[in-house]
């Protein structure tokens, strides 16, 4: 595959991460491509043609960049519900503290379809989950599950009693 300048050009891709870059290369965009994901923040649904007026690409231009730089993982385009409205009544985020590797916890955390959102952290809690669930019946087997995984010792619930601010749009730098 030919790399277009200032598309990524490392191979990306991963079910999660350290978050902090370190385990896959750095990949530097130019500003052209980073005006075509600021583009897509914006409205996700936009136009290839129209992020190419704005960017002073064609469509087929724009096309290829975005594909390369979902390919490599640099972003997605996804649909972002709203999960009130679709009948989850309960948001939470758990903090979880275990003993011994930390890892293969998370693991078996990211492959409860129920959780959301699985991070390794540095403070008290040892990760973090998200969870968006029916009702309460259904957080409880959630927490119950979470529980009975042998390294964990302990987990602390923080219920979502009103959602203040959620962006996507982190910028390019």
């Amino acid at each position: 595959m030919a790399h277009t300048p200032g598309a990524p050009s490392a191979p990306g891709g991963r079910r999660h991460g350290d978050g902090t870059g370190r385990d896959r290369p750095r990949i530097v965009l130019d500003d052209v491509s980073k005006q075509i994901i600021e583009q897509l923040q914006q409205d996700g649904r936009r136009s290839y043609a129209a992020i190419g007026k704005a960017v002073g690409l064609s469509e087929a231009a724009v096309r290829q960049r975005v594909q390369r730089l979902a390919e490599a993982g640099v972003m997605q385009v996804v649909a972002v519900t709203d999960p009130l409205m679709l009948g989850f009544r309960r948001q939470t985020m758990i903090g979880v503290r275990c003993v011994g590797a930390i890892e293969p916890v998370a693991d078996l955390l990211a492959d409860m379809d129920e959780i959301d959102y699985v991070v390794i952290t540095a403070g008290s809690f040892d990760l973090l989950i998200e969870v968006v669930c029916e009702d309460d019946d259904q957080l409880l087997e959630i927490i119950s599950r979470v529980r009975t995984i042998p390294s964990v010792t302990s987990t602390e619930t923080f219920v979502y009693l009103k959602l203040c601010k959620q962006t996507y749009s982190w910028g390019t730098r």
